[in-house]
């Protein structure tokens, strides 16, 4: 039996996954308001898989940045291939691209904060 700690660490990363999955099997998500909506969802995109990665890092124990986004962006590649199956629905490699942009924000603003601890709180100002 899985210890309690791995169910509670991976399955946040793996519900989300399949969230994606049942959003991307549906046909036609459009919403009729052209460019607004087409910029808006690959701003979703983009953080859905910035929030993939930063899941998957936690469940690596925040030590593995490489391998949670390799999850991630290996998972933007699937899920392109599965909307090719799914009527009006197309996976394009764009798609990838913006996909592990939003992979590599959230891996920058790990970084920085990460980086932000390990210098410490700022001194106090002297006279």
């Amino acid at each position: 039996m899985a210890r309690p700690g791995v169910l509670s660490r991976y399955a946040p990363p793996l519900a989300l996954m399949a969230l994606i999955f049942v959003f991307s099997a549906q046909p036609g998500l459009s919403s009729g308001l052209g460019t607004i909506d087409l910029v808006g969802r690959k701003l979703v995109h983009m953080a859905e898989f910035g929030l993939l990665f930063v899941l998957w890092l936690r469940a690596l124990g925040w030590r593995r940045p490489a391998l949670a986004a390799a999850i991630a962006i290996g998972y933007a590649v699937t899920d392109e291939l599965h909307q090719t199956t799914v009527e009006d629905r197309n996976g394009s490699p764009l798609d990838v691209l913006i996909d592990a942009t939003g992979v590599v924000i959230a891996w920058l603003l790990w970084r920085a904060r990460v980086s932000r601890r390990a210098d410490g709180p700022p001194a106090p100002a002297g006279p």
